[in-house]
């Protein structure tokens, strides 16, 4: 018998090609069919290792999912963006890789984030996810979020619905 080590963590340097190669995998998996294939592969090519690299080094909060010694799914958050919105932190971005989804991993890492947001001060949280991402939906409706309010995001030529999520403090 065996056990496998799951953590959350803070990214390290070390960490910016694996997560690299996650954020890869999720992307195209989320995204196939819904950001257009030239786009899509464009947003995936400009977060290789030294963008993941650079946002390390510069402080930025990334939280790993390790599974082993694998990086199975990452979160990038820190103070809410949309100052129309009247919540202090956001989640940036919250991934898994397509083999460790549906099984309450994405939970496990959006309440880790959501817990180091609270201690430095950002009790309330927004999350954006595309509207054509009915996954993504269905997962912060599942965490308790409330639709807030609506944006649209331009691919290339084709402009996509956005929804907010909020969690209150």
């Amino acid at each position: 018998m065996s056990t496998v080590l799951i953590e959350i963590r803070r990214a390290k340097v070390s960490d910016a090609t694996s997560v690299a190669a996650a954020h890869d995998e999720a992307w195209r998996t989320a995204y196939r069919g819904i950001i257009p294939g030239a786009e899509l592969e464009k947003l995936v090519q400009r977060r290789g290792p030294a963008w993941w690299d650079g946002a390390i080094r510069k402080g930025s909060r990334v939280s790993l999912f390790c599974f082993g010694d694998q990086i199975a799914g990452y979160s990038n958050y820190g103070r809410n963006r949309a100052r129309s919105l009247a919540y202090e932190g956001e989640v940036y971005e919250l991934y898994m890789r397509p083999e460790f989804q549906g099984l309450g991993f994405g939970r496990r890492l959006f309440t880790a984030a959501r817990r180091d947001l609270a201690q430095n001060g950002m009790k309330s949280l927004v999350v954006w996810a595309l509207s054509d991402n009915e996954p993504a939906l269905d997962f912060y409706r599942a965490l308790g979020g409330r639709p807030v309010a609506r944006s649209s995001e331009t691919f290339g030529t084709k402009t996509l619905d956005k929804i907010a999520f909020a969690w209150p403090a």
